[in-house]
């Protein structure tokens, strides 16, 4: 788990404890899906159910703390990736490396829509992936490598689109979802041959994303 997403004043073993934890429902869910129970977690883990719940009070917690672990490691590809030498390259990178990652983990990719999006922790993390896609963007931007009326924001909705387009065919073509990557990448190129017909959404300001929204912790 990154730093942004590791609850402040943890002890070392408190902390391996939560690591061993997360990596053991990572796996889980990813075999049974976000249904599978506590029980199936513990004993991946090698561990009693109390330990699990004196860690994640609820398996809604449990499965938020990995959907922010996902975000916080996409984050930080995208930091590592915004001092590249080739800002278009970099920001193509960050998206094929965001894709894989929802096509090698479906459960998740499902549970982390609308049943999280009030979550504080999910938000906050979401929030610096968000930050990250926009300094991608506009690094790419500079280089005139994609088009000049294209958001961090776009870019982080076309990422669970172009999942989404592929995803009824993924157990027979598992890798489909690179077919609609490069037709995304395509359609970001500029130049651009024509504008596009309506601004950029804004994420933050949008009715259900202020209903149910919290400050950053």
């Amino acid at each position: 788990m990154s730093a942004a997403s590791e609850p402040p004043g943890l002890r070392a073993d408190a902390a391996r404890n939560r690591r061993l934890l997360l990596d053991a429902a990572a796996t889980v869910f990813a075999e049974h899906g976000t249904q599978a129970s506590i029980a199936q977690i513990a004993q991946q883990a090698g561990v009693a159910k109390g330990t699990v719940f004196r860690h994640f009070p609820t398996k809604d917690d449990l499965v938020a703390a990995i959907i922010c672990d996902q975000l916080d490691l996409l984050a930080a590809v995208g930091t590592r990736l915004s001092e590249a030498a080739d800002p278009t390259a970099a920001l193509f990178e960050f998206m094929t490396t965001a894709v894989d990652l929802q096509s090698r983990d479906r459960s998740l990719c499902q549970a982390s829509g609308e049943a999280f999006a009030d979550n504080r922790a999910v938000q906050a993390a979401a929030d610096r992936l968000t930050e990250i896609a926009e300094v991608l963007t506009a690094r790419a931007q500079a280089q005139q490598g994609i088009r000049d009326d294209v958001t961090g924001q776009d870019v982080i909705l076309l990422l669970r689109g172009i999942y989404q387009a592929a995803a009824p065919l993924c157990d027979h073509q598992p890798t489909l979802w690179r077919r609609y990557l490069a037709l995304v990448f395509e359609g970001l190129r500029s130049p651009a041959t024509q504008p596009l017909p309506l601004p950029a959404p804004d994420l933050f300001s949008s009715p259900r994303t202020q209903a149910g929204r919290h400050p950053a912790p």
